[in-house]
């Protein structure tokens, strides 16, 4: 018996109950490989520092002292995330979050999570909800941000649901990759069939050959998105364990913490500016040439984060990403490391996941191809879509047909 009837039906029910996530991913995808310089050019008010204009010839501040001066102008937050270098000509973009409000016991509602500082006053000249539900322009990339990995469905019960929901299409559609290409060759007499696109026909046949020939010439590729997003939206679920079978793991050090409530938070006992002294001393031992380049404070786990990289670095754009050491915000402790090209199969395995879903394992070049596949993805669901509906609507005709 075969099994060909089998795989097109899955096949088709697969394709179909994965189609508008697909292509929304992908038509997002296209554009978030580019996010950090669309935001800029969309929102110059956000990414310009006004003293350049206002100031000209004024030296930045340190971040850390930029820092410092924001929490003493609004004592309800918390800078979260600031890089260590500022230049006189840009922002410095800082995540922050509310302190405890003495009187209720909960964070203060800041109604915003990031700041544009001026790196020479020290001015805020910009806030914004990162994530926000919001097509306003200076909310629009990380709304497509994390549209494109959430589907922005709310959490339930603490389970996030849009993580979730992504992680099982992903997993879905790595199964439908190996169908997809067992059907797009049918029998080897006629393989090459399976590479040809009908350009002068167009209509149905065109609309075919993109959706069976661009899967096959893109195959490889469409695998790994697939494959890497299940591992980032399901890593301690899913992928961890899966891999442990196989291959040890280095402890991370989130999962051996118990996360706090945001009402049970409390100020870390070492400051900044020590833990970067730490850090700092920490990468001399060890050799490293690359400066501190940032920091961050999880007050959820009591932890600090140093990320090493050279100014304008901080996102990583060639090979596995940055260097993190990570310290006890209550002892200073040096408490856990995230070394790219380091550790384990397994953990190698793990760290290249979001380089690869992103492109940026290929720096620009890798960018660029990610953008071309986020379009083909979509262009994928789009004309999976149109045959089955195709198919569909002559399946009705002749049974109507039969009927008369």
């Amino acid at each position: 018996m075969s099994i060909r009837p089998l795989f097109v039906i899955l096949h088709r029910w697969f394709g179909l109950a994965a189609a508008l996530f697909l292509f929304i991913a992908g038509a997002t995808g296209a554009f978030i490989s580019w996010d950090h310089e669309l935001d800029a050019w969309l929102n110059p008010q956000l990414f310009k520092a006004h003293s350049a204009k206002q100031l000209p010839g004024m030296e930045a501040l340190p971040g850390l002292a930029l820092a410092n001066q924001v929490e003493a102008q609004d004592k309800r937050l918390r800078v979260t995330y600031v890089l260590t270098e500022s230049d006189a000509a840009h922002t410095s973009m800082m995540m922050v979050e509310g302190r405890t409000d003495p009187a209720t016991k909960r964070p203060f509602a800041l109604g915003f999570n990031q700041i544009a500082v001026d790196p020479v006053t020290a001015e805020i000249q910009g806030k914004r909800m990162w994530g926000a539900l919001s097509l306003d322009r200076e909310n629009l990339l990380p709304f497509l941000y994390k549209l494109h990995y959430t589907m922005f469905l709310p959490d339930v019960g603490g389970i996030e649901l849009g993580i979730w929901l992504m992680g099982i299409i992903g997993v879905i559609w790595a199964f439908d990759c190996f169908i997809a290409l067992w059907l797009s060759f049918p029998n080897w007499r006629s393989w090459r069939k399976s590479f040809v696109f009908r350009w002068q026909q167009g209509g149905h046949k065109l609309n075919f050959d993109v959706h069976r020939s661009g899967g096959v010439w893109l195959w490889i590729l469409l695998l790994i998105l697939a494959v890497t997003s299940v591992s980032m939206n399901l890593e301690r679920p899913l992928i961890r364990p899966i891999i442990q079978f196989f291959s040890p793991l280095t402890p991370d050090i989130f999962d051996s913490r118990k996360p706090l409530a945001p009402e049970h938070t409390v100020e870390a006992s070492f400051s900044r500016e020590q833990v970067v002294e730490l850090a700092a001393d920490e990468g001399r031992r060890r050799g490293w040439s690359l400066p501190v380049g940032g920091i961050f404070y999880s007050s959820e786990f009591g932890v600090y984060g140093v990320g090493f990289f050279n100014a304008g670095n901080d996102h990583g754009d060639i090979g596995l990403g940055n260097t993190w050491l990570y310290f006890d915000a209550d002892n200073g402790q040096l408490a856990g490391s995230k070394i790219p090209g380091t550790g384990s199969a397994g953990d190698l395995f793990l760290q290249a996941q979001f380089p690869l879903h992103s492109g940026r394992i290929l720096g620009l070049t890798g960018r660029i191809l990610i953008s071309i596949m986020g379009i083909a993805v979509a262009l994928l669901s789009a004309t999976g879509v149109i045959i089955w509906a195709r198919k569909r609507r002559a399946r009705l005709l002749s049974a109507r047909q039969r009927v008369n």
